[in-house]
C-alpha cells in the first residue's frame, strides 16, 4: 500500500498493511494482466464472429457469457469491496485521533510530513461549510465506487471519516499509480500548462468537485503565487480535504457548494479546473457547470477538465472496456457523460468553437522531470492509446476544455 505524505495517514498494525497490500497488488493484476487476457480472449474469439462495426453494447452482449469477462468483472468488484474492508478497521479505531489532528491543524497546529513541536500558527487555508446546501441526491443516494457511505455520510459532528476512506481507499486500489500524493492528476496537468503556456500566470485558480483535495494542492505547488479555492457538496471530505492540506503545508480554500450553482462573482478566476468529477454529473447537470465555469472565468482564463476519453474517440473495444464502471461500479452517469460530444457541449456553454482544445497529458510521477518533459515536448500521444485513461503503469491523462476570450 501507498503510504500517504500527510499527518492524516493511518497508523496501520502490520496486519492491516499486510491486507491492504494483498488488495493492492491484486487491484493491479486485474487491471494489468487479467484486463489484458480478456482483451486476448475478445480479439481472439470474439471479435472475429462480431460485424465490423460493432458498437460497445455489442461488445458488451458478446462478452457477458465469456469466463474472460465473468472473471475480471467477479476480481473487479471482489478486489473492490475488499478495499474497504482493508481500510474501514483502521479508519474507525483511529478516528477519534484524526478528528483531534484536524481540530490541531485548523487551530494553527503544526502540520507538514512529520508532524512536530513548530510554534503555533494561522491556520493555512479556510474552510467554510454551508449547513443549508441540499446534497443533490446524485451523490446521497448512490454509495459510488461501492463505497458505503458515498460521499457524505457523517456518524458523528463535525465528523470526516468518509473523507479518510476516500484518501486510504485511493490509495489501496491504484496501486502507486496517481503517485506518492495521489495527486498525479494534478500535478501532471498544472505542470503541463505550465509548461506549454510559460507565461501564463493565474492568480485565482478553482477546482471544481474536489473532495479530500488531493488535485487541489497540485496547482498551489506550481502556481504558488495564486489563490486556490477547491469546492465540494461533501461536508465530510471538504473537512478532510482542509486537514490534509495544512498538515502538507499548503494553503488552499474549501467551500461547500454545488457546481452548478457556483456562489463566485463573474469573471473572478483565471482556472477552473475538475478531475474525475462530470461523469458522476448527470447528463442534464454537465451543461450548467460549464456555463458556470464560464461565467466565473476572466477572460484570458482556462477551463480544463481531467476525464474519461469520450467513446467516439476510442475503439469499440476501449468504450466497452470503460464503460465495465457504468455497468457494475455503481457509476450511473458514466456512460451518458462518455456519449456527449464535447466540442459541442464546450461551445454551447459559451466559449468560441476555434478555442475548444484537449490534450492527453503524460503522468508526471511515472516519468520523473526530465522524461516527462521530453514527452511533454514530443507529438502528443493519441487518444485511443490503451495507456489513455486506463488504470496502468504509464498512464497517461485525458483533459478538454476551452480559453475564454
Amino acid at each position: 500500500m501507498l503510504t500517504l505524505r500527510h499527518d492524516l495517514r493511518l497508523p496501520l498494525r502490520r496486519d492491516e498493511k499486510a491486507r491492504a497490500d494483498f488488495v493492492s497488488g491484486l487491484r493491479r493484476h486485474v487491471f494489468e494482466t487479467v484486463a489484458g487476457e480478456m482483451r486476448r480472449d475478445y480479439r481472439e474469439a470474439v471479435a472475429p464472429r462480431l460485424a465490423p462495426d460493432a458498437a460497445p453494447e455489442d461488445i458488451h452482449a458478446a462478452m457477458r457469457g465469456r469466463e474472460a469477462f465473468q472473471f475480471y468483472s467477479a476480481l473487479r468488484v471482489g478486489s473492490q469491496e475488499m478495499v474497504y474492508q482493508a481500510i474501514r478497521p483502521a479508519i474507525e479505531r483511529a478516528g477519534a485521533a484524526l478528528q483531534r489532528k484536524a481540530d490541531e491543524l485548523a487551530r494553527g497546529g503544526a502540520g507538514g510530513d512529520a508532524g512536530g513541536d513548530a510554534p503555533k500558527a494561522a491556520p493555512l487555508g479556510s474552510l467554510t461549510l454551508d449547513p443549508d446546501l441540499e446534497v443533490p441526491r446524485s451523490v446521497s443516494a448512490i454509495d459510488i465506487h461501492l463505497s458505503p457511505g458515498s460521499y457524505v455520510e457523517e456518524y458523528a459532528e463535525e465528523d470526516l471519516a468518509v473523507g479518510a476512506v476516500y484518501d486510504n481507499r485511493l490509495a489501496v486500489s491504484t496501486f502507486g499509480v496517481f503517485g506518492p500524493n495521489l495527486d498525479d492528476i494534478g500535478q501532471s496537468i498544472a505542470r503541463f500548462v505550465g509548461a506549454r503556456h510559460p507565461r501564463f500566470a493565474p492568480r485565482r485558480i478553482l477546482d471544481l468537485g474536489c473532495t479530500v483535495g488531493h488535485n487541489t494542492g497540485a496547482w498551489k505547488d506550481v502556481f504558488p503565487e495564486a489563490e486556490v479555492h477547491g469546492i465540494d457538496v461533501a461536508a465530510p471530505c471538504l473537512r478532510y480535504a482542509a486537514a490534509r492540506a495544512r498538515s502538507q503545508g499548503r494553503a488552499v480554500h474549501f467551500r461547500q457548494m454545488d457546481a452548478e450553482a457556483l456562489r463566485f462573482p463573474d469573471a473572478s478566476f483565471d482556472v477552473v479546473f475538475s478531475s474525475m468529477f462530470l461523469h458522476e454529473v448527470p447528463r442534464k447537470g454537465i451543461p450548467k457547470v460549464l456555463r458556470e465555469a464560464y461565467r466565473v472565468l476572466r477572460p484570458g482564463g482556462l477551463m480544463l477538465h481531467m476525464e474519461l476519453p469520450p467513446a467516439d474517440q476510442l475503439s469499440a473495444y476501449d468504450s466497452f472496456y470503460l464503460d465495465w464502471d457504468g455497468h457494475y461500479n455503481n457509476e450511473p452517469f458514466y456512460r451518458a457523460f462518455r456519449a456527449m460530444d464535447l466540442r459541442r457541449i464546450v461551445t454551447t456553454a459559451g466559449f468560441a468553437p476555434d478555442d475548444y482544445l484537449q490534450h492527453v497529458v503524460p503522468s508526471w510521477s511515472a516519468l520523473g522531470a526530465d522524461a516527462w518533459r521530453a514527452a511533454v515536448d514530443a507529438p502528443e500521444a493519441p487518444v485511443a492509446s490503451e495507456k489513455t485513461g486506463r488504470l496502468a503503469t504509464g498512464i497517461r491523462w485525458f483533459c478538454f476544455g476551452a480559453w475564454k476570450r
